[in-house]
């Protein structure tokens, strides 16, 4: 609310939001669309959805332009940046390490999903991806005033039940 605040104190007029598809909870259909129920089953996804809302609420009473990128699983790096978690938590990265020898396993959660193996498959997005998306997103608002997106690869999650 500060940062909103702040923002309309010293005109400027949008703003690009990293939200997250967790405002989806369990979602009800595959694939999750924009205009499905936003049921947050975390803090995390609430907290998301807060911030939305409060975008919403200014975009409507002092004219703000947003647009709110919903991502679902961010993964990669660049070829100049990268990561650096120690302790490792991410999925790809200790993949990556049991592949190289670096690592003896990788414990893989669930084993009753609709799969050929019966694992989870995600939809990640390169984050490459996601910086144009934002640039993409913050273009859009020279004309449009809100703007609500799923950014995803688009391969069908079957984590969701």
């Amino acid at each position: 609310m500060t940062l909103l605040e702040a923002m309309l104190d010293h005109g400027v007029d949008r703003i690009v939001f990293s939200s997250t598809a967790a405002l989806y909870g369990e979602p009800q259909s595959i694939p999750i669309r924009e205009t499905d129920p936003l049921l947050p089953t975390n803090a995390y996804g609430e907290s998301k959805l807060l911030v939305e809302r409060m975008l919403d609420w200014f975009n409507r009473i002092h004219g703000l332009r947003y647009a709110s990128l919903r991502y679902f699983n961010a993964a990669g790096a660049t070829k100049d940046l990268g990561e650096a978690h120690r302790p490792e938590t991410h999925l790809i990265p200790l993949v990556i390490q049991a592949a190289l020898g670096t690592l003896d396993s990788v414990s893989i959660f669930g084993t009753d999903y609709p799969t050929a193996d019966g694992t989870c498959i995600r939809d990640y997005i390169h984050v490459a991806d996601l910086a144009r998306a934002h640039i993409l997103a913050l273009e859009a608002l020279n004309t449009r005033t809100k703007l609500i997106y799923n950014l995803g690869n688009g391969v069908d999650s079957a984590c969701a039940r």
